[in-house]
């Protein structure tokens, strides 16, 4: 499981903080695997006191096991942010991929080399799961940047109204 860490600067650029992947094939179980997750991702939190987290929405594949357990991997990490008071956002894989790239089909290895040169950063390929992390966290920058996509942005006529009294007549 790979974790990513941002940070906005003054000049509202992101700048890379930490990055890493926590190893869960020594965990015993599929239990001790979500203990791990919540003790890890609740240390990230203590340590680095983010603001928001940004996770990867599961996807379906041919398993449906697997979007089970990525599942509950997720409420792990969930809980570990929302007892700390940390909002949870969510962003599917192709959503960041179009983020980032600007094509929801690209690689792993191409969102990687965009999100290094983004961030002035160079690591291993060995990170990559650690680079859909940081990929994901600017993504959610990203949808916080764009006026369109921003909580000021009118997604009903409703909301324009209460936001804009003096614009009726």
């Amino acid at each position: 499981m790979g974790f990513g860490i941002i940070r906005v600067n003054a000049q509202g650029k992101p700048e890379f903080v930490d990055m890493g992947v926590i190893d869960l094939r020594k965990c015993a179980d599929a239990y001790s695997k979500l203990e791990v997750i919540n003790e890890k991702v609740g240390a990230l939190c203590d340590l680095h006191h983010p603001d928001d987290m940004a996770l990867e929405s599961p996807f379906y594949g041919k398993n449906a096991q697997v979007i089970l357990k990525l599942g509950r991997a997720q409420g792990a990490a969930m809980i570990a942010a929302l007892n700390r008071g940390i909002p949870v956002f969510e962003y599917a894989p192709r959503k960041a991929k179009m983020a980032i790239c600007g094509n929801g089909d690209s690689s792993k290895n191409q969102v990687s080399l965009i999100v290094q040169r983004t961030l002035g950063i160079n690591f291993a390929e060995k990170y990559l799961d650690a680079t859909d992390a940081l990929a994901i966290a600017m993504c959610h920058y990203y949808q916080l940047t764009n006026p369109l996509t921003s909580s000021q942005a009118s997604t009903s006529w409703e909301k324009f109204v209460q936001a804009n009294p003096d614009r009726i007549k």
